[in-house]
């Protein structure tokens, strides 16, 4: 009887951690950076003349930041097709992103698999990643709860930004662009500490960052990304199989 009490409370604190309200609230330190930087994309996309309407079909429907900042600043300047075809370039990491949590889905049938991808962002793949890592697998839950708290907030950021924009003329002099970066080095230092294998971690971030500064010399900047994080993972997993 004292075994299957612990068993149940066992079960219990595993089914509170994999919840979708754990997932909203594992989302939560990221909201800062959902905010700051959706704030100002929804002024940016408004000074660019998109309408109220537009902004918000974009949010919905693309919502990725990198993608609508481009939209902004090439939509007076360029054709349909080149806009369409830099979002697509730009954005192909998420392939990348989609394909390193989709092991950790494996329970998830393909089309809920697919939801889960659609409504992935750099930010919630990061939790997404590091909660991956500690537990091995990931409840489809929390990942639901993680990504519809971000898709939130994110629209809520960029029609707050859009309504706002006509008494904020130049958002760059907020400084709200480094909440991006500065979120994911909170999430990466976390990482390195929990997982507890600096050596290796190390290794890989200055690998990274040299091949993202050697390809940037003849590639994109966002080819660069997705070339060092194929090379740069593919040699942390070579040698932490090898030690």
């Amino acid at each position: 009887m004292q075994l299957e009490s612990q068993h149940a409370t066992l079960n219990r604190v595993d089914d509170t951690e994999d919840s979708f309200f754990q997932g909203v609230k594992d989302c939560v330190p990221t909201l800062l950076a959902y905010l700051s930087i959706g704030f100002a994309c929804g002024i940016v996309q408004k000074t660019a003349g998109l309408s109220l309407v537009e902004i918000a079909l974009l949010t919905l429907f693309v919502y990725a930041g990198s993608a609508q900042f481009i939209v902004a600043s090439m939509y007076l300047v360029s054709t349909p097709l080149a806009i369409i075809t830099t979002v697509f370039f730009v954005n192909l990491r998420h392939l990348i992103l989609s394909a390193a949590l989709s092991p950790y889905l494996q329970h998830v049938t393909p089309f809920r698999n697919m939801l889960i991808g659609a409504m992935l962002t750099d930010e919630t793949f990061g939790v997404g990643i590091q909660k991956a890592a500690q537990k091995h697998g990931i409840s489809e839950k929390w990942m639901y709860g993680l990504n519809v708290t971000a898709y939130i907030n994110w629209f809520v950021a960029n029609m707050a930004g859009a309504c706002l924009a006509q008494w904020i003329s130049n958002p760059g002099a907020l400084g709200l662009e480094f909440a991006l970066p500065a979120v994911f080095i909170g999430l990466l230092f976390i990482s390195i500490v929990e997982r507890r294998k600096i050596r290796i971690d190390f290794i890989v971030a200055i690998l990274a960052v040299a091949i993202v500064m050697l390809c940037s010399f003849w590639i994109s900047s966002s080819m660069s990304i997705i070339v060092a994080t194929i090379v740069a993972t593919t040699a942390g997993m070579v040698v932490a199989k090898w030690k």
